[in-house]
């Protein structure tokens, strides 16, 4: 009976010349791919990232990257708020870029430029910039205004401020039929796609424009609204009462008290440490005069 081959004694096949060489490169190369790519990621996402004015320049204008222009955004501010002189005075040169985001980039640029020129409250364009935003469509960008003005010492957006620790009413951009994605007590951010809008052959999105969570619907699954109908009440998020907070502490007014109270009385889901911060508001508004 013929036995199988003993792969052991087997002599091993000579390799083609050079395979072996070829083999070394291919996983070299793929080592370094494993390594570059994330790197590659980090470098083109992060904001942290230093730019040349070079870079600034071409990110301020690239218009089919938004995320550039943010990330230039983001470097202006690092530049400003630097303990070095020479490098804050490197920030000047592109304020008017700042101001030209604050009124003319997108909803996402607009809020960033919002909070960029807080960061300079010694500036006459950037306050100026500032308190054209209060009146800005997009309820973020009002808010990022109006806390970056306290900063000047400008309580023009004192309102805004104070309407930022309660509800908010969402509204619906079509008519149409309302298709509910999400239900009350769901977390949602500026973005957050909540319902369906459906008119015949269309399907229109609605998208929260504010963070918090959901605390009712006040349109029915199913029901016909017409544009600019309310359909969700919203209740801050806890980042939003924080920066409310802080603010009122150096603009609130006696007429804010009842709305830091109900803070300072703790409220379910909210930190330890906004309860203690709404504490030293009501404290700071029962002193001020």
């Amino acid at each position: 009976m013929a036995t199988a081959p003993n792969l052991a004694d087997t002599p091993p096949v000579p390799s083609k010349p050079g395979m072996a060489k070829k083999w070394l490169v291919a996983i070299l190369v793929l080592t370094f791919a494993f390594v570059l790519m994330p790197f590659l990621l980090w470098y083109m996402t992060t904001f942290s990232r230093p730019l040349t004015d070079r870079e600034l320049g071409a990110y301020f204008t690239d218009s089919l990257h938004p995320r550039r222009a943010q990330h230039a955004l983001s470097q202006v501010a690092d530049r400003i708020v630097s303990p070095n002189p020479a490098v804050r005075a490197l920030a000047k040169p592109w304020y008017s870029e700042v101001v030209k985001a604050s009124s003319e980039g997108s909803d996402e640029l607009r809020v960033t430029a919002a909070w960029v020129m807080g960061q300079d409250n010694q500036s006459p364009e950037f306050h100026g910039a500032l308190l054209k935003q209060l009146n800005d469509s997009n309820p973020m960008v009002r808010r990022n205004a109006a806390l970056s003005l306290v900063r000047f010492g400008d309580a023009s957006g004192h309102d805004i401020i104070v309407g930022m620790l309660g509800t908010y009413e969402l509204k619906t951009p079509r008519s149409g039929v309302l298709a509910m994605r999400l239900k009350a007590g769901d977390a949602i951010n500026p973005g957050t796609m909540v319902a369906h809008v459906e008119v015949p052959g269309e399907k229109a999105e609605v998208r929260s424009v504010v963070p918090g969570t959901i605390q009712q619907w006040i349109a029915q699954d199913g029901a016909t609204v017409q544009a600019g109908d309310p359909i969700i009440k919203v209740d801050p998020s806890p980042e939003m009462v924080w920066e409310s907070l802080r603010a009122l502490y150096l603009i609130g007014q006696k007429s804010d008290a009842q709305a830091v109270d109900r803070y300072a009385r703790g409220m379910e889901g909210m930190q330890p440490q906004i309860q203690q911060q709404a504490v030293l508001t009501a404290k700071a508004i029962s002193e001020r005069r």
